[in-house]
Formats: C-alpha cells, sequence, structure tokens
C-alpha cells in the first residue's frame, strides 16, 4: 500500500457518509457539510496532540462553517507536505526547516523542484532537536555516540531530515553509528528502555510524553547539542534557531539542555479554498487561550510571532484575510 493511499480510505468513508446523508431528511444540508483532514505524526508526538487541538476548535462551531475537520496520524513532515501537494491531505503540521526546502525545492525536494503551491498558515512551538541516551551506554555528548545504535528517524519525517543535515555539518555519515535505526517516533522509547538503542533523535515540542515516557521508565538522558558545527549550522540556516530544555523538566534529568531546533509550522496549498483556511485560523484565533490549554507545548505561543516566524512560504490567502481582519497585518 503506498504512503498515500494510507489517508485514503478515510476519504472514501466520509464520502460514502456524504452520500448516505442524501436519502436522510435534511439531507441535502448534511450534504453540503465539507470535510477536510490534517496530517500530523506521531499519536505521543505534539504534532498529532497540536491537530486534534485545532480540529476540536474547528468542529466545535461547524453548524456556523459546515466545516468538519478530522486528524491524521501520519509519518511526519515530509509525508504531510507531499500528501497535501498530492491533494490526498489538506493542511498538515511540518518542520520549519522542511517547510523552507519544499519551497526551495532543495534536499528531500531536490527531484521533485520547487513547490510553488505550498502555503503558510501559521507556526506554533519550537521543536528543539533532542537527544536521549540509554542510561547505562554513559553518553555525555552527541560525539559519544559514535558506533553505538542510534535511531536517525523514519524516512519521510523531518526528524530524518535535520538528522541528515546534522551528521554532514559535523563530517559523519550513518556508516559512523553502529546501527542507524529507522524507527518511528511511536516506537524509539520502548526499543531504548528495551535495550535495542542506545540513544535516539527527535524534533518535538516540549514536555512530551514520547521523552516523559523513557525518562520515567528507564531513566532515559537528554544529552547536549553544542560545539562549533553546530554553531556554524544554526547562523548559516535561517530556519534553525539555539534552545534550551529546562532542567528538570523530565525525570531523572535535573540539568537543563543546550541544543537547536526548528519550529512546528502548519501549511496547506493555494489549492484549498480561502474560506476554509479562514474559518480554520478563525477557530484557533477566536478561541486563543482554549487552544493554548490543549497542550503543554502551545502554552507560550503570541499570535503575532506565529503569523510570521519559520514561515517560508507565502501566506495562504485565507489567513491572510483574518489576518488583516485582526489588524495583525496591513
Amino acid at each position: 500500500m503506498s504512503p498515500l493511499s494510507q489517508v485514503k480510505p478515510l476519504r472514501r468513508l466520509l464520502a460514502a457518509a456524504a452520500l448516505v446523508s442524501l436519502s436522510l431528511p435534511f439531507g441535502s444540508a448534511m450534504a453540503q457539510q465539507k470535510f477536510v483532514t490534517i496530517g500530523t505524526g506521531g499519536v505521543t508526538g505534539v504534532y498529532y496532540a497540536a491537530g486534534g487541538a485545532i480540529c476540536r476548535l474547528v468542529n466545535k462551531d461547524r453548524a456556523q462553517h459546515g466545516i468538519r475537520c478530522s486528524v491524521e496520524s501520519t509519518g511526519g513532515s515530509v509525508f504531510n507536505i507531499n500528501t497535501i501537494k498530492a491533494g490526498e491531505l489538506d493542511m498538515g503540521v511540518a518542520q520549519s526547516d522542511v517547510q523552507f526546502n519544499a519551497v526551495k525545492g532543495v534536499a528531500q525536494f531536490k527531484d521533485a523542484g520547487a513547490y510553488a503551491d505550498l502555503r503558510a498558515v501559521f507556526s506554533l512551538h519550537p521543536e528543539p532537536f533532542t537527544v536521549v541516551t540509554r542510561k547505562e551506554a554513559n553518553i555525555t555528548k552527541f560525539e559519544d555516540l559514535k558506533g553505538k545504535r542510534f535511531n536517525v528517524g523514519n524516512p519521510g519525517s523531518g526528524t530524518r531530515a535535520s538528522m541528515e543535515e546534522l551528521l554532514g555539518a559535523m563530517g559523519w555519515k550513518l556508516s559512523d553509528f553502529g546501527l542507524a535505526a529507522e524507527l518511528k517516533a511511536d516506537e524509539h522509547g520502548p526499543a531504548l528502555c528495551d535495550g535495542k538503542i542506545d540513544g535516539f533523535f527527535y524534533a518535538v515540542g516540549h514536555p512530551s510524553a514520547n521523552i516523559q515516557d523513557p525518562t520515567t521508565t528507564c531513566g532515559a538522558k537528554l544529552v547536549s547539542l553544542t560545539g562549533p558545527a553546530i554553531d556554524k549550522l544554526v547562523a548559516d540556516k535561517p530556519y534553525y534557531a539555539k534552545a534550551t530544555i529546562p532542567a528538570g523538566l523530565y525525570p531523572n534529568n535535573p540539568q537543563a539542555t543546550q541544543t537547536y531546533g526548528v519550529l512546528a509550522t502548519f501549511v496547506s496549498s493555494s489549492k484549498v479554498p480561502a474560506e476554509t483556511i479562514y474559518q480554520v485560523v478563525k477557530a484557533v484565533f477566536e478561541n486563543f487561550e482554549d487552544f493554548k490549554k490543549l497542550h503543554p507545548a502551545l502554552a507560550n505561543l503570541k499570535p503575532e510571532e506565529m503569523i510570521k516566524n519559520g514561515l517560508s512560504a507565502p501566506l495562504h490567502e485565507g489567513a491572510v484575510r483574518y489576518y488583516k481582519e485582526k489588524g495583525w497585518m496591513k
């Protein structure tokens, strides 16, 4: 089954439901419901929670706007952008560096070329790159992982793309690890605690259940990502910024962890109607305090930053309409 076909059964089901509704009382009103799907990431990551939060707020007022929103667990950033491009998803979450690469047609989008129809909607939480290691492996810095069993992320995820960029900056290859595992985000914590890998790399908003689980279950340790190669990477790339994971945020990790990272961003396509995006954006910002409470990683969001930070693609016209109405843009 191709990756894109994973979201097709849902579409078929929803289309069938719409047809059935035509034969029911008030069917004509029901049939006018518009179904939209948001691509996210693994079910224990913040993307899935953020997508669910957006859908919850959209669905709250569906009687007024007729949009019914559903969330899809996917392979992550690259998958989401490719699947939006194929018309199988309406919106999705993607790392700011993956958005940049798609717009420019570089890195993992080099063969496909620049994606001219990609549109930014807003940015979400910061995503520090987080290296987590097995307590017994006694890793104190990233360099200690050479020759170890390390999860580099599943192909198609933004995490994997960022990992490859980090290795390139350090002059490393995947073969420098004893094992370069390609587990999905939902699998790397259990694999670490089961002793199958010595560490993993993950771009995620904090706090995350995905990091909470192995630090609680088997005393896993967070490792800082610092040094000249990283300083140069952050200076050279507009989508990266330094970040700190606070001391004591996770069990058995009393120290602050210095790293760098990207922003999670919410994207769509110019082919998705402006009215649809307008209603989605409106649902988030008209219920902004509720939105921020739906996940701890969203707690410190500020609208003025969300409409500009980490966005490389042009803003969707539906989003621009709402931001101008609010006086946030001229």
